[in-house]
């Protein structure tokens, strides 16, 4: 069986174009986004995502998942300017989109809201979670985490009814035999975040994957490279990666990074590529098995 290789970004923290702020913002959440980014954009740097970007191209992945905020106000402006990037990509069939909460960071809640983002969410054509995709050996389970939320906070939220779709989805037999793969912005474990930052119904969530379990989970949010699991059925443990943030530069933050997953014969490995300080340019800084992590 040949290996399936699907790379893993997040958190692009695209460069808010002209426009992304007007003079109504000022009354919104948007505000103090805008405060924030003065420091941020020193930190998340276009040419540092542009290197990502062209060193994951010259790796041909078969598939690419980009676990959120790819925005930083979630304005109407910068969800376009958003969507023009993942034109620019590629094909829309190639590359899942699962949203961040600052592309949700205000202006009215429901997963309408990334209609924009329709064609990298899924295969069916709308903007309901979660959204299963059949590529290769796996099935990529995308959900969404990301709601509007009170100033100072960064939380996430699936909710019952999104938790009841993946309840059923996981336990559909036509996905048992698939590598199955969910992704999220928020991690789905404890202590990977902070609480004002965390997804509220964490619980829940590890609760339906304790019954029906899944090979791998994938997050963002943490802007860090972090490690963990979440039980599964029967004892076992369900691996969770999350990557900092792709447009990070090496000062004082996680430089950017991004991880290949190579799928064969039911199991992964997993090769890690990213900035490492005082070296021009991205390289290899790792690969281990996800049987190791478990």
């Amino acid at each position: 069986m040949s290996i399936y290789r699907i790379a893993h970004l997040s958190d692009p923290h695209l460069p808010p174009p002209a426009g992304a702020f007007g003079w109504k913002d000022v009354f919104t959440k948007r505000l103090l986004s805008r405060i924030a980014w003065r420091k941020k954009r020193k930190v998340h740097r276009p040419e540092v995502l542009a290197a990502l970007i062209a060193d994951l191209k010259a790796a041909a992945p078969d598939h690419v998942v980009i676990s959120g905020d790819l925005t930083n106000f979630a304005s109407h402006t910068e969800i376009a300017a958003a969507t023009a990037w993942l034109k620019s990509l590629g094909s829309e069939r190639d590359f899942t989109v699962s949203p961040g909460n600052h592309d949700a960071l205000a202006g009215a809640g429901g997963p309408e809201r990334f209609a924009p983002w329709t064609p990298w969410l899924g295969d069916a054509g709308e903007t309901v979670f979660p959204q299963v995709r059949l590529r290769g050996p796996a099935a990529i389970f995308n959900l969404c985490s990301a709601v509007p939320t009170a100033p100072h906070l960064a939380t996430g939220r699936l909710g019952n009814d999104q938790l009841q779709r993946l309840d059923a989805a996981l336990a559909d037999p036509a996905y048992a035999d698939r590598f199955r793969i969910v992704v999220l912005h928020h991690p789905p474990h404890k202590g990977a975040v902070s609480k004002r930052k965390a997804l509220d119904d964490q619980e829940a969530l590890r609760a339906v994957l304790a019954k029906h379990g899944a090979d791998l989970i994938l997050h963002g949010h943490a802007h860090e490279a972090l490690v963990g699991s979440v039980p599964g059925p029967n004892g076992s443990a369900i691996p969770v990666l999350g990557v900092p943030s792709a447009s990070a530069k090496p000062s004082g933050h996680s430089p950017a990074r991004w991880h290949s997953i190579e799928i064969e014969d039911h199991q992964a490995r997993i090769v890690v590529r990213g900035i490492e300080p005082g070296r021009e340019g991205l390289a290899e800084l790792g690969r281990y098995s996800l049987a190791d992590l478990t």
